[in-house]
């Protein structure tokens, strides 16, 4: 996407031209994005959901992602890893395994959004997590939370003493 949002030299943002709503989440989320790079660590759940919000609550179908992270919980990526439906998306822990084990990953924080709006987990939902952790914990890899985008909230698994 070209840059629809220019940073000025007080630091403050401003359009080159007028926006549609589209284009002007699309920056934001990219700025968001921006702010979660290599090495940055994450430092509560909020800021997390934050960022997952803008990454996975503007997609139209079921998206899973994981936010690698290091020993000392600094991100090492993001990534998308399996895409669905409207309400469901095939996951496989042995590939989230492969991929933590690739990136030396210490620690994941898991993701994925719900179309419908809705943050709640369902029983799949639980039942995937607690798949994915028992076999993360085999490689000594930590899952640290599970958390669901909805339109206008998030749910953690974590927060609800669920991981």
């Amino acid at each position: 996407m070209e840059a629809c949002i220019v940073k000025n030299q007080q630091g403050r943002y401003e359009t080159e031209k007028p926006v549609t709503k589209e284009q002007l989440i699309q920056c934001a989320a990219e700025i968001l994005m921006a702010q979660f790079q290599r090495g940055e660590e994450i430092c509560s759940a909020e800021s997390a959901s934050r960022y997952l919000l803008f990454a996975l609550g503007i997609e139209e179908r079921e998206v899973f992602g994981v936010i690698f992270l290091d020993s000392q919980h600094r991100i090492i990526t993001f990534e998308k890893l399996f895409w669905g439906t409207v309400n469901a998306a095939s996951v496989y822990p042995r590939e989230i395994v492969k991929r933590a084990l690739a990136l030396n990953a210490a620690a994941v924080l898991l993701a994925h959004n719900h179309p419908s709006g809705i943050s709640s987990p369902s029983e799949a939902d639980k039942a995937i997590t607690s798949r994915i952790r028992d076999a993360l914990t085999v490689v000594d890899i930590r899952v640290l939370d599970h958390i669901i985008v909805g339109a206008d909230s998030q749910y953690s698994f974590a927060a609800n003493g669920l991981i």
